[in-house]
């Protein structure tokens, strides 16, 4: 998915973000993580009254990912690790991402077949030329009808602020498909330097796939996200040992 708007929009949201921090030039090999905490930090994604029946896939870096989980609700959750826009394959990207029935059969299709793809040692260039075929020929399908994603884990690390490199930052969000839909339909007028904006419904899109695999976005507002990082204060403190880029900067857990 295209995070443009995640960057812009962490610049004003009451949590802190952590540096880039240090990677060095061309640490761009996977790791696979604990099995447990990455199986606690996609279900984190998923409001936690759906975690007990929902799926969970898990990356192994030399293969791709594999079921790990089989759930009973056709909720599918994920940590992507491999962000196809970018123009480097990195090592340190991790977006906690949970689909329903629908997104499960399409959008989770991109992010499976990116790891897939960086398994068998493609570049970053050529797998980004290989899915943006695939979505101009319509390989990568919109769902048949509306859904949502989940995004609100307390987590996540993405393109952002200030100087638009990677960052840790806290970002709970929804994410409902909304083919061809536009901000000027729904009336949005999202201002990424003023806060109030970004606190209604607006749109963001994938790059390439346009205008037919589209989002409204829904960002979860200053109390549920200060409740969000308090409840998961375990999990931000086990993936911040577990790894110093997904430590959260000044955040208030």
């Amino acid at each position: 998915m295209n995070m443009s708007w995640i960057a812009a929009a962490a610049a004003t949201s009451l949590t802190g973000i952590a540096s880039a921090g240090s990677m060095p030039e061309g640490a761009t090999t996977l790791e696979a993580m604990p099995a447990k905490l990455e199986t606690q930090f996609a279900l984190s994604a998923a409001p936690a009254r759906l975690r007990d029946k929902a799926s969970v896939y898990l990356l192994d870096p030399a293969k791709g990912y594999y079921l790990s989980r089989q759930g009973t609700s056709g909720v599918t959750c994920i940590v992507q690790r491999t962000d196809w826009e970018m123009p480097d394959l990195r090592n340190d990207v991790y977006w906690p991402v949970c689909y329903d029935t629908v997104g499960t059969k399409t959008y989770l299709r991109t992010i499976m077949d990116a790891a897939a793809l960086r398994a068998q040692g493609m570049s970053a260039a050529a797998m980004k030329a290989e899915i943006e075929q695939r979505y101009r020929d319509k390989t990568y399908k919109v769902p048949e009808k509306a859904g949502v994603s989940y995004m609100v884990g307390p987590i996540m690390r993405a393109v952002g602020p200030p100087d638009l490199q990677v960052h840790t930052m806290a970002m709970p969000h929804l994410m409902f498909y909304a083919p061809f839909v536009t901000n000027e339909d729904i009336g949005a007028a999202p201002d990424f330097n003023d806060r109030s904006s970004l606190a209604y419904p607006f749109l963001d899109k994938h790059t390439e796939g346009g205008a037919e695999h589209s989002y409204i976005i829904q960002l979860l507002g200053e109390v549920e996200t200060a409740k969000i990082l308090g409840q998961e204060k375990q999990l931000i403190n086990d993936l911040c040992a577990y790894r110093d880029v997904l430590c959260l900067g000044h955040a208030e857990h």
